[in-house]
């Protein structure tokens, strides 16, 4: 049977204004009788926590971290959208839709799509009360700066830092409520085991990851705010800690789990530089606005770029696509590089990076703009790579950033779990097969101050929750799971750590389901990643007890779920005959290799159940109905 996404009736436009009024309402003497849990502590988690909270629920909210304030959203450089139209340029809120249909490949739900347009300028005005200090113009009025796969100017920004300061927005609304005693932080715990009593998610096991501690917690409903799942290839330019544990176990437990294969490479990051990096460096999108990308025309090309004449350098965006130019889409900037290096046009030691050129908008601005407006960008920069971009273009090549597949949810963000409320990356209901620039902020605002709020309000209303305790027998047993699968992970005493099989999948992954997939690739990968996770349960090696500090420990469960992860994306890729955005398989491409898709057989939402260990996930699939948007071959030209 198809899903269904519980979309409401009526005009798109109006639809989330009918649903909110047809949600039923808990009374606010009632909501302190509930207790949330609240799963991560980015922008979608703070914003959540903090918020319910506000309405009076009594909430949990748990953290990986030692503080929230490190959650991954702090990475976020380059700005958040919102159709304020602030610059005059005819902006508004279906454009900002059509934008985002667009831009992710025609594969996201029209309804979550426009709700989340809508809700944008309330973000803004919502951090602007926080005290977020967004970039200004000259007469104080807020700045906007372009983005990938927009022709406006509607990304407000914090120079290089904008993901930092809307973190610290929700950070302090969140410490408010800790400090009423309506929120109950828990740092450094992470989430071992989702509790589901009767089909209602009803509560979570932890590991408290200084003393080793196994704890249970038990509510009303729980919030997943976890993140992507961008560091199943190792290398990536997500945070250490980030995971796919939590969304994982989720799914183990009857959450479905959509589009996996959908995976975004950015196109700005600092080059891979040695064989024993652990992370990679996002150079913020923003930089795309002023700095001019480009190959030497020669592929036997080796004299420094200073020395390279303009008349021998092929600014290939601006030549491909000369409507948007250095703005066109992240998946369609980055196959654009992957294309000129592997025509052996690549510039740097190892021939895999292009330029990001600024020299032509430091000459007519001038230097000091550039420091107001990127300082902090171009400091990085510096630091990690030793060249000066006021005086050297940057070099770049894509990397893998974002994760478009999550946990399935329906209009109201909830799971195929009941109660099981999922939010931010960790969800897939907005950005379809690629994700714009500066959308993500805007996503886990969205979800956490102004959606969540209302969803779950309706869901406690209308549903019979037994009393459930920790004492219940469930907790128990998932707790003696949890105790289990720690033991066995220590018990197997093997020779190669954890890291090792980590790079090897992250390898595998980028080399097969990467940038670019074929389906003899994807097969090849599958049995590859079935011997890595045979060998790993006999021969991964975990120093160290359970019982106090270990980050092997740590790090050896989020390998594992690696492990079975990898193998849901390749098959949920090897599924999708088609290309679209950021899944692009060589088989299906037009004349000019861009992204085919194939609208009459794969227009839906693949949302795969788990069916128990070894066997194949069953495919759901939820029909995609466009409305209001024709579907067209995607276009930047």
């Amino acid at each position: 049977m198809p899903l269904d996404a519980k979309i409401p009736i009526g005009p798109l436009a109006e639809k989330w204004d009918r649903h909110r009024f047809e949600l039923k309402l808990v009374n606010p003497a009632n909501k302190r009788k509930f207790e949330i849990i609240v799963v991560g502590t980015g922008l979608a988690g703070g914003s959540a926590s903090a918020s319910l909270a506000e309405l009076g629920y009594s909430v949990k909210t748990f953290c990986i971290q030692d503080s929230p304030r490190r959650a991954h959203s702090i990475a976020a450089q380059g700005g958040i959208n919102a159709a304020k139209n602030y610059t005059n340029e005819g902006d508004s809120i279906w454009r900002l839709f059509y934008d985002t249909v667009k831009g992710g490949d025609f594969r996201a739900r029209e309804a979550n799509v426009y709700r989340l347009a809508q809700i944008s300028n309330n973000i803004i005005d919502q951090c602007v009360a926080q005290g977020v200090p967004f970039a200004r113009d000259y007469g104080g009025l807020l700045a906007n700066r372009s983005f990938g796969g927009a022709q406006v100017a509607r990304t407000f920004y914090a120079r290089g830092q904008t993901g930092q300061q809307l973190l610290l927005g929700a950070y302090s609304a969140m410490m408010r409520q800790v400090a009423t005693g309506r929120v109950t932080m828990y740092p450094r715990r992470e989430m071992l085991e989702l509790v589901v009593i009767n089909g209602q998610a009803r509560g979570i096991v932890v590991r408290n990851l200084i003393t080793g501690a196994i704890e249970s917690h038990a509510a009303d409903a729980v919030v997943l705010c976890t993140g992507g799942y961008s560091n199943v290839y190792f290398l990536s330019t997500n945070a250490m800690a980030s995971n796919v544990s939590a969304t994982y176990r989720a799914y183990q437990k009857g959450a479905y789990f959509a589009n996996p294969c959908f995976t975004q490479i950015h196109p700005t990051c600092i080059p891979v530089h040695g064989a024993n990096q652990s992370k990679l460096t996002l150079m913020s999108e923003s930089l795309r606005n002023d700095g001019r990308v480009w190959v030497p025309k020669n592929a036997a090309e080796k004299r420094p770029a200073h020395q390279i004449p303009e008349s021998e350098r092929d600014y290939y965006l601006e030549r491909k696509y000369p409507s948007f130019g250095n703005l066109a889409p992240r998946d369609v900037a980055s196959r654009s590089a992957k294309e000129q290096c592997d025509s052996g046009r690549g510039v740097g030691e190892t021939g895999l990076a292009v330029y990001l050129d600024f020299a032509d908008a430091i000459k007519r601005d001038g230097r000091a703009v550039f420091e107001q407006k990127y300082s902090n960008l171009f400091q990085m920069y510096e630091k990690i790579t030793g060249e000066d971009p006021y005086e050297t273009p940057m070099m770049i090549y894509p990397a893998v950033h974002y994760t478009m597949g999550g946990l399935w949810v329906d209009y109201n963000l909830m799971s195929t779990i009941d109660g099981l409320f999922v939010l931010g990356e960790a969800n897939f209901s907005d950005h379809g097969a690629n994700r714009l620039g500066a959308s993500a902020l805007m996503q886990g605002l969205a979800d956490g101050y102004f959606i969540v709020p209302y969803t779950i309000g309706g869901y406690l209303a209308g549903t019979t929750l037994p009393n459930v305790s920790i004492d219940h027998p469930a907790f128990k047993d998932y707790s003696a799971e949890a105790k289990n699968r720690v033991r066995k992970l220590l018990s197997i005493q093997g020779k190669r750590t954890v890291d090792d099989f980590h790079k090897q999948l992250g390898l595998v992954m980028w080399d097969y389901c990467g940038m670019a997939r074929n389906n003899d690739g994807l097969k090849k990968a599958k049995e590859m990643i079935q011997e890595l996770r045979d060998e790993f349960w006999q021969n991964v090696l975990v120093p160290g007890s359970e019982n106090d500090f270990n980050q092997s420990l740590e790090r050896v469960g989020r390998v594992a779920d690696f492990l079975d992860f990898a193998e849901l994306m390749v098959i949920d890729a090897l599924d999708r005959q088609e290309s679209c955005g950021g899944h692009f398989n060589e088989a299906y491409q037009t004349e000019d290799s861009e992204a085919k898709r194939d609208d009459e057989n794969f227009c839906h939402a693949s949302a795969w159940e788990f069916a128990g260990e070894g066997k194949t996930p069953i495919l759901h699939k939820e029909p995609l109905v466009f409305e209001n948007v024709e579907l067209t071959q995607r276009s930047y030209k």
